[in-house]
């Protein structure tokens, strides 16, 4: 009989959370978050697309006020989550969920808008069990983002030099590369670079956001 290998014992139990589903509640409720963090400011109106279970039962599982709840910065066992609708429209969120009838690549499946004036972001998230999410794309850019080590999501201009300035700051501070992938609009235009380390240094990010032509730099750990 095959031996069945565990990381830690919340891949047996499930996260603590607020809600009935660790897939469509606690997943949920990471996604929101980590979508607010790449966004970077409080959000004016956001467009929640819901795919396959997620539109299906969306309401009776908690995932609408979970999305949310992760929107305003809360954790999935955040006991303000049951009222993150109330709060949001008290922030001056403006909210709008569309349950989608189309096939999705997993059946939770969310793809989140997210606007304030000129600032636009496009987030798809899905819940994959447990709790356990990945991105997997960003302004049309594929990714595969499960957030399981240090991570760093760079959004930044296609322009000579730039990977090879950013693996300069990772090498000055001692922190190796795991894995390491760019994607880009076109030649000169947006791209995004995703780095995984084996260490944590919160300390590089801001030497990042200092390169001229960097955009955007979020840090998950």
């Amino acid at each position: 009989m095959e031996q069945l290998k565990y990381s830690s014992i919340f891949d047996i139990i499930g996260p603590i959370m607020i809600g009935p589903s660790s897939s469509h509640t606690a997943g949920a409720a990471r996604i929101g978050k980590v979508v607010r963090k790449i966004f970077g400011e409080r959000p004016d109106t956001v467009d929640i697309y819901l795919y396959e279970s997620f539109a299906k039962t969306y309401r009776g599982h908690g995932t609408d006020i979970a999305l949310v709840g992760g929107l305003l910065g809360m954790e999935p066992e955040d006991p303000r989550l049951s009222d993150s609708l109330k709060i949001a429209h008290e922030e001056g969120m403006e909210i709008l969920f569309v349950p989608k009838q189309e096939k999705a690549e997993h059946p939770n499946m969310v793809q989140l808008k997210l606007t304030r004036g000129t600032h636009v972001l496009t987030v798809t998230g899905i819940s994959i069990g447990g709790g356990n999410i990945q991105i997997s794309e960003v302004n049309g850019f594929k990714l595969s983002l499960s957030l399981g080590m240090p991570t760093f999501v760079i959004v930044h201009q296609d322009v000579p030099g730039m990977i090879a300035h950013i693996s300069q700051l990772f090498f000055d501070a001692e922190v190796n590369i795991g894995t390491m992938s760019v994607s880009r609009e076109a030649v000169g235009e947006k791209a995004i670079t995703v780095i995984e380390t084996d260490e944590r240094n919160e300390a590089v990010q801001n030497k990042i956001k200092a390169i001229d032509s960097v955009f955007s730099v979020s840090y998950f750990e």
